[in-house]
């Protein structure tokens, strides 16, 4: 009989480390998808109640590490860490999509270059600050980066991504450290 175990996306292919930028896998406990029905403030101010964030303006983040709420889109947002509170239900369409997604962390000096190469997107400091998001192509995988601290980075691709997405970010990591 086949004896199935639990496995995450990344399992066995991080952390990776190259010059300084490190890159490794983010343990997320929960991952829910919030659409509001109809108004969005009643949605926002249940999930602060709950959560203690609202949701967020397109292309930002509210909270903290253990428990972040980022854009996802139009009329949605990716509850992540927290079990969703069942007064959201009332409110909106509350959908896990924890086994969905691979949640990767880039981090260290160097990481803003190591993304440049691959993402069409100005993540510098100037352009993108602490708790920005987007929604964007990472090589030619659809992915969600969001900046959690200045030169750190939380990288989400579909689960079945997870290899070419750490394969394309060695080979960006291992280019930018050769540059030195």
């Amino acid at each position: 009989m086949v004896e199935l175990k639990e496995t995450s996306a990344c399992a066995g292919l991080l952390p990776v480390t190259y010059g300084s930028v490190t890159l490794e896998e983010m343990t997320v406990e929960h991952m829910t998808s919030l659409s509001p029905l109809g108004d969005a403030s009643g949605l926002s101010d249940a999930l602060d109640n709950a959560h203690g964030m609202a949701l967020p303006a397109p292309n930002r983040s509210t909270g903290k590490d253990s428990a972040r709420c980022i854009w996802f889109g139009r009329d949605e947002a990716l509850l992540i860490g927290p079990a969703p509170d069942d007064a959201l239900r009332k409110l909106g369409a509350v959908v896990d999509q924890s086994d969905a997604w691979a949640v990767v962390r880039l981090q260290g000096l160097g990481a803003v270059d190591v993304l440049a190469r691959l993402v069409p997107v100005d993540l510098r400091d100037g352009a993108f600050k602490q708790g920005h998001t987007a929604r964007t192509q990472l090589g030619h995988m659809h992915a969600s980066i969001t900046k959690l601290e200045p030169d750190q980075f939380m990288i989400m691709v579909f689960r079945s991504m997870a290899g070419t997405l750490v394969h394309d970010l060695k080979q960006a990591m291992a280019g930018v450290a050769t540059r030195g």
